[in-house]
Formats: structure tokens, sequence, C-alpha cells
């Protein structure tokens, strides 16, 4: 019997693409935003999604409709907005969005999984955030007596994923079985660790993908067109170094007013990635190299989105719906297919332990 996984605020897929390839059978996922989960659909279509509000859904029947009995489940994913915790979370006071993640109680009450796995931004164990962290694991330790691992941080580029993206890690057990963060398939060249591979590159994730200059788009492939850029962006662009370059080498002529004088703001922005090295975080404007260092690392241009959901280790088959800018957003909030699948593997070995 194939072990079965829920994917809670599932986006596009990532989790559920991830457990798939190790073999899970997901039963169900709630996705609000009706893009997505169309791009969701298109890609697993024998999965029940909840097209909804996670706090309009009713665990018991779920638990129905996946005809499943309490404590039968083998993994519940809890993958809730990250953008109330991050850094760049610029919305004045608290975000309602917060409070999105402890809805994880409702559905761990009745579903009764026999494993938990939380993903989300290192900021949800920070500042006044740390609060509502606290509060879901002395729930789910004191009042549902869950075996709770301490928060832990991992950089999915230590699992095979071409991208540094540090992002916090809660594992749960309904029974006492012992528990850790499982153990890095990979390490930079410099550290040259035993039995483990180099750090995937820029390069790596963009094997054969052809090259396109800025406006151009591939006869073969829809989700690999490159943005049309302003003139003025276009010779920025000719200014910035390849490979790792940045804004600091823009004339003065070619310098936004708001970084001239001192002023500093991002310093990604308008930088290129670097063939040589894993690319940094993807965010939701992933394929805008004026939100983050997204320039392609040697032609005039951002990141297309297939070379982003490269980076995001989405296989070329995966499908996405929506505008382009909405499918920069959801490939830029997705959890790397590679990252989920290292859970995935590790909760067969569990099983099998």
């Amino acid at each position: 019997m194939k072990p079965t996984l829920i994917d809670l605020f599932s986006g596009c897929g990532g989790v559920t693409q991830g457990f798939k390839n190790q073999g899970f059978q997901v039963l169900a996922a709630v996705e609000w935003d009706s893009i997505t989960a169309e791009t969701y659909r298109k890609n697993h279509s024998e999965v029940m999604m909840y097209e909804d509000d996670i706090r309009n859904i009713q665990p018991k029947e779920m638990l129905k409709r996946c005809g499943l009995h309490q404590g039968e489940l083998t993994v519940l994913s809890v993958c809730a907005p990250c953008q109330p915790f991050s850094r760049q979370n610029r919305l004045p006071k608290e975000d309602s969005r917060t409070k999105l993640v402890l809805e994880t109680l409702r559905f761990v009450a009745v579903l009764r999984p026999k494993y938990i796995l939380m993903e989300n931004v290192p900021g949800l164990n920070k500042g006044k955030n740390k609060k509502i962290l606290n509060k879901l694991i002395k729930v789910l330790h004191d009042n549902l007596n869950y075996n709770v691992l301490d928060p832990y941080i991992v950089d999915a580029v230590n699992y095979g994923v071409p991208q540094f993206r540090k992002r916090l890690i809660l594992l749960c057990s309904r029974e006492d079985i012992p528990l850790s963060i499982p153990e890095t398939t990979h390490a930079s060249p410099k550290e040259k660790q035993n039995g483990k591979g180099n750090w995937l590159t820029v390069k790596d994730a963009f094997q054969g993908i052809h090259k396109l200059a800025s406006g151009w788009k591939s006869r073969t492939d829809p989700m690999h067109q490159a943005r049309n850029h302003t003139s003025l962006n276009l010779e920025r662009l000719k200014h910035i170094p390849k490979n790792g370059g940045s804004r600091h080498s823009l004339p003065d002529h070619l310098q936004l007013a708001c970084h001239k004088k001192g002023g500093t703001g991002y310093n990604d922005v308008y930088g290129r990635m670097d063939f040589r090295k894993p690319a940094n975080t993807l965010t939701t404007g992933c394929t805008n190299f004026t939100k983050g260092r997204y320039a392609h690392p040697t032609a005039n241009r951002a990141i297309t989105p297939r070379e982003a959901a490269r980076l995001q280790t989405f296989p070329d088959f995966y499908k996405f719906e929506g505008s382009y800018d909405h499918i920069s957003v959801q490939i830029g909030n997705a959890v790397p297919v590679g990252l989920a699948e290292t859970f995935a593997k590790y909760f067969c070995e569990l099983e099998h332990s």
C-alpha cells in the first residue's frame, strides 16, 4: 500500500510532485488562488483539489471524501504563505495571513497524520512571528501529543537544488519515533565532503535550454519566453559584467535615482546570475531583474519562466497556467520539487526502519 499525503497550501504543486516522485499517493490539496489551483489540476488531475480559503474547509469532510479513517494518513504537508514572515514584507502592523499557519491544528486534530512536514521562511522563528510558531508547537506537543523536532533551518542547495534557498523546517511524529533532518547530499566544492556531490549550478540547471535575446520566445517551449525590455534597461544590462555582475558597475547616468548619492537599496536588483554558482533565492519577481539578481548570466535579459522552473527543479513536462507574471509568482512561491522529494524519501525510510 502506498504512503499517502495531503497537501495544505499546495501552491502549484512542488511538494505534491516531489512526493509523487517517491511513490506517495496524494489524496487532497488546498489552494485558494484559482489560477494556481488550475496549474495544480493540470499536473495532478487525480488529486482532490479544494479551491477555497483553508478556513472554510472542514477536516472531517475531507477525511470522509478521501476515504480515510482517523490516523491512516501518512504525511500532512503544511506550506502556509511565507510572505507575512519574510523580511521583504512591508505591510504595516499585523498581516492577517500570519495566523493561517495555525489552521494546521484543526486538520491535525481530525486527520491525526503519522507525520507532519511544515516548510516556511526562517522569519517565522523570529521576532513577533515566533509567538505564532511557539503556539503551534505547544498545541501540537501538549494538546495533540505529537513528538516535535525543534525548528531547523535547511538550505535547498545542500539537497541538490541549484539555488540558495534557506527554509525553516518543522517535523512532527504522532508516535515516539526519533526524528532528524535528512542528511545533506550536496556541498560546496570548497568543502569536498566525502560521498556528497558538488552544489548544482545555474549552468547545470540551464543545460539544453537554447539562447534567447530580449523579446524572443522559443518555437517549441511556451515557457521559454524572454521579457521585452526597454531600451534603457537593455543599455544598463550591457554595462553589467557577465556571470555575477551587479548594478554597482553602472555609469552614473544609468544608475537609478534612488541608488545615487550614497543610497544602497537592495544590492541584488539589476544583478546577473553566475553560471558557475547556484542561483540566489527565487521570489515571486524571479523573471524581472529590477526585483532581484534575476538577469541571465550572459544574455542581456532576465531569466525566463522555463529557466526559473529549472532552478526550482520542476520537470520540463510540468504545465503552468496564467499570465507571464502569474506563472513567475507560482514558480517563485513553490517549494522546490527536489527539496520536497528529499523529505518524501526520508518519510519512506522512517516507515521501513
